[in-house]
This record gives structure tokens, sequence and C-alpha cells, in this order.
């Protein structure tokens, strides 16, 4: 495979030299897809990663990869790390899928929000560990359709709060945000962000990619949207940034994408061009993100960039939330 350095002044998020960091044929038993992995910088400053992974059935589970560095010399787990349990959750048998995770303070454990897929659809399943081999389920906390979920780090206004996108048998899907005072019953649903509508790039689909990130002038979000081509969907992420103690309103959005698939191993695999983070890291600098990505559901990838860029990229090239939506 081709190598291709990437010219730092064309774009924000700036592929590493050596992607793919991990296919397949890294994994200790046979698997046949890699991707989408959640990410956690721990204290001691290891990087982990929560990888889905598809198995020859078509099904997929969760697998921990562990790095000194975040980009070499990975120690992946020799079996599955959480894997479906059929007879406890029966939500969870076709698979489980696509994880975000945040470290919440409050609770002293990391908060893992992944996808459970059943033959009613794909929900939204929360566990907590504080390990990354025990886990603690919490279950089902968003019935199908529903995806692209990532619980908030810690309490807005007294109350935990999840992003997530449900999706309508009509229509456009939306990223939502919904309540909660215990983690197991959500309510307050609304409408966090709207599909775009028309030729836009993030028109009629669009969805929550890393977790919120922090930041003192709000939360910044990394979306995807979907664009429908004769040729297929087209995969590509874009920037919002919502107010720190009120996230149910978006301060600005971007009215262009910032990623999207270039490569050949974006552009070629079991699902062609498509970028899809699920994780990030923050580097010592507290200023530079490590973003891992699915690519062409078929390996993994970073991408970094700076929050300060992104933010001032935002300003420059951004629409309130309801503006411009035809």
């Amino acid at each position: 495979m081709t190598r291709h350095v990437e010219d730092p002044r064309k774009r924000l998020l700036k592929r590493h030299p050596d992607n793919p960091i991990l296919t397949a044929f890294d994994w200790p038993y046979f698997v046949t897809t890699v991707f989408n992995p959640g990410a956690v910088r721990l204290q001691t400053g290891e990087t982990v990663l929560l990888c889905r992974v598809e198995e020859c059935s078509g099904l997929s589970h969760l697998c921990a990869a562990r790095s000194e560095d975040g980009v070499t010399n990975w120690q992946i787990d020799s079996q599955p790390t959480l894997a479906p349990d059929v007879e406890n959750f029966p939500e969870e048998k076709w698979g489980i899928e696509d994880p975000r995770i945040v470290w919440v303070a409050e609770l002293e454990k990391y908060a893992v929000t992944y996808t459970c897929y059943s033959p009613a659809g794909p929900g939204v399943s929360l566990a907590l560990t504080t390990d990354f081999r025990e886990f603690e389920r919490i279950g089902h906390i968003m019935p199908p359709e529903d995806k692209d979920a990532a619980l908030f780090p810690r309490r807005i206004n007294g109350c935990w709060a999840l992003v997530h996108r449900p999706v309508p048998s009509s229509g456009s899907a939306h990223i939502w945000i919904s309540l909660s005072n215990d983690l197991h019953h959500w309510g307050k649903h609304k409408i966090l962000l709207k599909a775009k509508r028309g030729p836009w790039w993030d028109a009629n689909k669009i969805g929550l990619c890393t977790p919120l990130i922090e930041t003192p002038e709000g939360w910044l979000m990394i979306y995807h949207g979907v664009r429908q081509t004769p040729a297929g969907c087209l995969y590509r992420l874009g920037l919002a940034l919502l107010d720190l103690e009120d996230p149910s309103r978006c301060l600005l959005r971007g009215n262009k994408w910032i990623f999207g698939a270039e490569r050949d191993y974006e552009r070629t695999g079991d699902v062609d061009d498509v970028v899809f983070p699920c994780g990030y890291t923050l580097q010592d600098d507290k200023d530079t993100l490590n973003i891992y990505y699915g690519a062409a559901d078929t390996s993994i990838c970073i991408a970094t960039g700076s929050i300060s860029e992104l933010l001032g990229w935002l300003k420059l090239n951004s629409n309130v939330q309801d503006a411009d939506l035809e």
C-alpha cells in the first residue's frame, strides 16, 4: 500500500503517515475487519482503544488494544473484551458496535456507550468500567432505531445528558439530546442539530462522531454527514459548538466539511468512502487531539488536530443551528 505524506497546509485534521495503524491482520485471533474504536488516554499515559471487531459471522464485538504512545506496539486482548451477552441482554443478539468512551469523575468510572444490535434494529446501551477488563452493564437506554451516542462527562444543571441519533421511519435523521437523573431513565428529548436539506454535505442524515470536547468556549462537536450520490454514500466530518451550560443550544455550526475519504484505505473497503471517528485522546499540551477513526469499515487510522485551530476555523466558517437548513 502506497504511503502518502499529508501537506499540513491543506487540512485541519492531518493523517498519520503510518495509517492504517491497526487492521484485522494485527489481531491475535481470526477476525474480518476492525474499525470505529472508542479511545481513552489513562493517567499512566497509556492509550486504550476499544475497537469494533467484526467476525466472519457478520456480528461484531468489542476488543481492547493498548499502546504506550497511542500509535505503535499495540497489545491486543487475546479474546473479546466485551462480547454480546444475549442471555441477560437480548438486545445484543446481533452484536455490539461503535463504542464512545468518557471519564465520569463523579462515578470514578469510564462510561462506554455503544450500539446494541437486535432483530428490532440498532439501539443504545451503556456500560461502566474502571479498567476495560471488567464491565458493569447498565443495559439498553435508547430503543431502536438509535445509535451514535455519547454521554457528557459531567452533569449539566443536575442532569446527565446524552447525545444520540434516532432514525425515524421517514424523513431526515437529526442529532438529539436527552436528559436523565439516574442514567437508566431518559426523557426531555430534544433535537439538538438538524440535518440540512438539498445538496449540502450534511443533508438528510447526520450523527455524532467522538464524544463532546469540553473547551472554555463551549462543547466542541465533531459530527458526520452522509451524502447520498448515484455511486453510494459519502461520509464526511464537520464541526459544531454547543453552549457550555446549556448544550441543547447550538452556538456555531460549520458550513463546510473538514475531513473526508481521500486515501485508498478510506475509499476502498467493506464500505467504501467512509471516515468514521468514535474516539479521541488529548496530548500533554491540552490542545492536540489524536482522533481515531474507522476507514472504509475495514481498518483503524489516526488524524491529529488542534482544538484552538478547529475553534478558530469554526468561527470563520459557521452558521447558527437554524440557518440555511433548506
